[in-house]
């Protein structure tokens, strides 16, 4: 469907690898259309076994690409993108930046404001194509909209939101990872306690999680109408759930999720 276009990695690391792994797999683009740079090209070299273009230099990357993804650290990107400013053509070029803090305004000042941007915010989960990534625009397209949303749906679900919310997508859609491992290691370690080995209480807790999330994400339903068909009049679940509620479950869970996003705010 996109064979034409060609996609140019800028920053091979753990994200940039992750991205050009999951366009291949899923077929999204041909590795003769995608190209990914990197300083030190020798760890890239399964890609280049694959067909992949290269390269250790940017710049050429860039003059051969019609999308570019920035997978590098914020700190490099202002550096990289006065590099490339003079290679950069409004009607060629699309930009999208996966680099976590970095603004549209922030790219908008070192290259000017003509171009189609997009910033998107995976989560680590990209690396198995189960991201959810968020993603903003500004002067794109709908054919380039569409493109965009395409590439990264292989790699997992996409939500389009107002930049104004990244900050708050970084907490609910990256850190929340962190919070349901956390969740997660906490049954497995009452797994034990109830008499479990701890690679089968770790195999019951996760699959019985991505289930509950698959029900959800395939019913539309809300999570209270789920946990009502577990929940028999004076049962052990409402029992667990409930004591689980005096204990602050909720609550803590809430307040963890402000203060991260609080501390985004303050740190900024």
């Amino acid at each position: 469907m996109h064979a034409s276009f060609k996609i140019a990695i800028i920053g091979g690391g753990n994200l940039g690898t992750a991205i050009a792994e999951g366009l291949l797999t899923s077929g999204f683009v041909i590795p003769n259309n995608l190209c990914i740079t990197k300083r030190n090209v020798d760890t890239l070299k399964s890609f280049q076994q694959k067909g992949v273009n290269v390269l250790a230099d940017n710049v050429q990357a860039v003059q051969w690409a019609d999308y570019i993804i920035f997978a590098i650290k914020p700190f490099q990107m202002h550096d990289v993108l006065q590099q490339l400013q003079p290679h950069l053509l409004p009607n060629k070029h699309v930009l999208i930046s996966v680099a976590t803090g970095v603004w549209i305004k922030d790219i908008q000042e070192v290259i000017g404001n003509q171009f189609a941007l997009f910033r998107a915010m995976p989560n680590t989960a990209i690396a198995i194509q189960q991201s959810l990534t968020c993603i903003s625009s500004y002067n794109a397209s709908m054919q380039q909209t569409a493109f965009v949303t395409d590439l990264f749906n292989k790699l997992g679900k996409t939500v389009f939101i107002e930049e104004k919310l990244m900050d708050a997508a970084t907490v609910l859609g990256a850190c929340g990872t962190a919070y349901a491992m956390r969740y997660i290691r906490a049954n497995i370690q009452g797994g034990i306690e109830i008499g479990f080995s701890a690679s089968v209480a770790s195999l019951i807790a996760a699959q019985t999680v991505k289930g509950a999330a698959e029900l959800l994400l395939q019913n539309n339903t809300h999570p209270e109408q789920e946990i009502d068909k577990v929940t028999t009049p004076k049962g052990c679940t409402i029992a667990g759930l409930n004591e689980m509620e005096h204990q602050g479950f909720s609550s803590s869970l809430i307040k963890g999720i402000v203060t991260s996003y609080k501390k985004i705010l303050d740190d900024m």
